[in-house]
């Protein structure tokens, strides 16, 4: 809808323009090339953002299997011994998952998760509990390698929803977009209907390519209203497991 509406601007611009007589960019063959180079630009840079947004992908499946495993280890663990505190394991579980959720709510710009690091780091000291009970060193090994796959999965959706892939490949994109709506706004040609919507066309290409390179860049979108966003589902159900009376 967005880039509809820019389109449609850029529309009834090219209509006044025409209707005018301010064209004044002549037509030969580098407009075609000018166009086709904006092209491959734009798909060069979605190419490599897609990497990012595909690893993200991953993120939600391994981020629930190291909770589950740090929860269902422990829990076995204390069919042995007596004095684990399961009931604060739930809980430290699940406010991380909450914190990671808040972190990457539109309240939070989609980016901040210090907080889901913070309460993953204070699973630690229940560790020492653990061992202090009699929990042998091969358990303890797989409960912190968990752990760290837990804060390798936090650090990497920290790191891509933060950062901006190549700010200077960006300027050139935008560049790229801005100069090929420029010239074929004031390019001239014969009639109105016919320049005008094949220019619709191509501004609608390149307007919802910018579009389309800022949703990839931050995969984990809560609280916006798009279906390009990766969901986290996957934890959802895993509160609900966790918080359910079989739990």
């Amino acid at each position: 809808v967005n880039v509809l509406a820019v389109v449609a601007a850029l529309l009834v611009l090219k209509i006044a323009v025409h209707l005018s007589g301010l064209e004044f960019v002549t037509v030969n063959a580098l407009i075609p090339s000018m166009v086709a180079g904006g092209i491959f630009i734009i798909g060069f840079l979605l190419s490599s953002i897609l990497a990012d947004y595909k690893q993200a992908e991953l993120m939600p499946a391994e981020f629930r299997m190291a909770v589950e495993a740090i929860h269902d280890d422990i829990q076995s663990f204390t069919r042995r011994v007596q004095g684990v505190d399961l009931e604060g394991l739930r809980r430290t579980l699940l406010s991380v998952i909450a914190a990671l959720e808040a972190g990457l709510g539109a309240d939070n710009a989609h980016d901040e998760l210090k907080t889901a690091i913070d309460r993953v780091n204070r699973i630690s000291p229940l560790f020492e509990q653990l061992e202090s009970l009699g929990m042998s060193q091969n358990e303890l090994v797989r409960l912190r390698g968990e752990q760290d796959i837990l804060r390798r999965c936090l650090y990497r959706v920290y790191y891509i929803q933060k950062i901006e892939f190549v700010p200077s490949a960006h300027v050139l994109v935008q560049t790229i977009v801005i100069a090929n709506v420029f010239f074929l706004l004031f390019l001239k040609a014969e009639g109105a209907v016919e320049p005008a919507l094949i220019f619709g066309f191509v501004s609608y290409i390149f307007i919802y390519a910018l579009f389309l390179i800022e949703t990839l860049e931050q995969p984990f979108r809560k609280g916006k209203h798009t279906l390009d966003d990766v969901s986290i589902f996957l934890l959802r159900d895993l509160v609900e497991k966790l918080s359910g009376p079989s739990a």
